[in-house]
């Protein structure tokens, strides 16, 4: 029985060990109306999320300046993406002109957004096995 919780304690500790902490910064944000949207997204497939459900965790945070902050902790080691969005009316989606978002965004790796260069998991994605801070810029199209 000692050597069974001995070794129970021994994986409980390795798993601790491999629990990652993300810190996303996302700048550049042209006011502080409202929250930023953080989504965190770990599977193929996800990116682009029209309808903000596809997430693995998300967040929702105050803006202080041009800046909004989102700590994510206990993630286990793997690939991941991330995405923003500038919720400007808080009404908890995305409000769009005819195709194109009217409220700030930005995704993990990408720096422009647009018909050529639209959004998918694998280009966004990312090796978390560390904890780690990154910076996302919001994206006013």
């Amino acid at each position: 029985m000692k050597k069974q919780l001995l070794t129970l304690a021994i994986l409980c500790s390795t798993m601790a060990l491999q629990a990652q902490t993300l810190t996303v910064v996302a700048t550049g944000l042209k006011n502080d109306k409202g929250e930023v949207q953080f989504s965190l997204y770990n599977k193929e497939g996800t990116i682009p999320d029209k309808t903000l459900s596809k997430y693995y965790k998300m967040k929702r945070v105050a803006i202080t300046g041009t800046t909004a902050k989102a700590v994510f902790k206990d993630l286990p080691d793997g690939r991941y993406a991330v995405s923003v969005f500038h919720d400007e009316n808080n009404n908890g989606k995305i409000d769009k002109g005819l195709i194109m978002p009217k409220e700030g965004v930005g995704l993990s790796n990408y720096k422009s957004i647009n018909f050529f260069n639209l959004p998918n998991f694998k280009k966004a994605s990312f090796l978390l096995n560390q904890d780690r801070e990154l910076k996302v810029g919001v994206i006013y199209l």
